[in-house]
């Protein structure tokens, strides 16, 4: 069977556009593939993190994913730092990699311009993420466009080392998936909807009661106009009510535009949607959130299933690259 690799870091809070943009196809990708999902927090630690808040929002991102769908059962979930493998083939992919291709990425050179402390490994960290993918060894990366360069450096280190050392790496392949609704801000539909605070108003967490919910889709940008249609050009604010309803209720964008003239009904339909689709993500995870030793348990099965994966791409990595074997 196909394996999928996907990771996800655990800083800020997940929202409408998390959900319906990337996690559901998790869930409904587990079933199509021998699938593994990470919470990579070691790739937080790129920028300075509050020890409890890390620990709190790695647990609970843990939770969120299981309340969306995930099955350990069928899928495996663990957290990046419980496979110790992933650090050490990260150097190994650091002394693989060039000067040159860490400093191309374009996320680097984003953040680090906007970072008042650059550290070491906010360079380095695209050879973690070469790790993570290629200790399973790993078919499909499903990304977007902003993740391509970064496995497009997986698939050099990979073919680099196996050139050097002998056939040891999978090489890895991107996939493109479809994409899911774009969510954009219900304040400045022109740009995405977003983890900061400065865009609370804006933005539907995924764990935010119903009425507050209600409040912020009847509260959104629309227009002057009053005609119903899908045209993200004209109607920015508009189309993405009508994306959000569609996505919720699995229509299209038009589909979902059809029968209404006032934008009144438009919000009202679209509030129900979200509240309906994510009522049970948030009663399975408030079921998670008072039992969090069985999320421990659960992150423990997976870790357990994962090390033993990656110890044997890890083993057959070191007797490649001519590391002395412990006795």
């Amino acid at each position: 069977m196909t394996r999928v690799f996907s990771g996800i870091k655990p800083t800020g809070n997940v929202h409408l556009g998390n959900v319906l943009g990337a996690l559901q196809h998790w869930v409904e990708d587990q079933h199509r593939a021998d699938s593994l999902y990470c919470v990579v927090d070691l790739h937080a630690l790129t920028v300075p993190q509050d020890p409890d808040e890390l620990r709190s929002t790695t647990l609970r991102l843990a939770q969120i994913l299981l309340a969306m769908g995930l099955d350990p059962e069928v899928c495996t979930l663990f957290v990046q730092s419980h496979v110790h493998q992933h650090a050490e083939l990260a150097w190994i992919m650091e002394c693989t990699a060039s000067y040159g291709e860490l400093s191309r990425m374009t996320q680097f050179k984003d953040k680090s311009d906007k970072a008042g402390f650059v550290s070491g490994g906010l360079f380095t960290y695209p050879a973690l993420m070469a790790a993570d993918i290629l200790l399973y060894d790993t078919d499909l990366v499903p990304v977007g466009d902003d993740q391509r360069q970064h496995v497009e450096l997986a698939r050099d280190v990979a073919e680099r080392f196996n050139s050097r050392y002998g056939d040891t790496f999978v090489v890895p392949t991107a996939t493109f998936p479809a994409a899911g609704a774009r969510v954009m801000d219900l304040q400045d539909p022109t740009s995405k909807m977003s983890k900061s605070e400065d865009t609370a108003a804006g933005t539907i967490l995924l764990l935010d009661d119903p009425k507050v919910i209600e409040k912020k889709i009847k509260r959104a940008v629309t227009d002057t106009d009053s005609e119903v249609r899908f045209d993200v050009a004209a109607k920015p604010g508009v189309s993405n009510l009508l994306s959000i309803l569609g996505a919720a209720t699995g229509r299209t964008p038009e589909q979902a535009a059809e029968g209404y003239t006032q934008y009144g009904p438009l919000k009202a339909d679209t509030a129900a949607a979200v509240i309906e689709r994510l009522s049970p993500i948030q009663a399975r995870f408030a079921e998670l959130a008072a039992d969090p030793a069985e999320t421990h348990r659960l992150l423990a099965v997976g870790a357990a299933k994962a090390g033993e994966l990656a110890a044997a791409t890890l083993t057959r990595a070191r007797a490649n690259l001519g590391l002395l074997a412990a006795t």
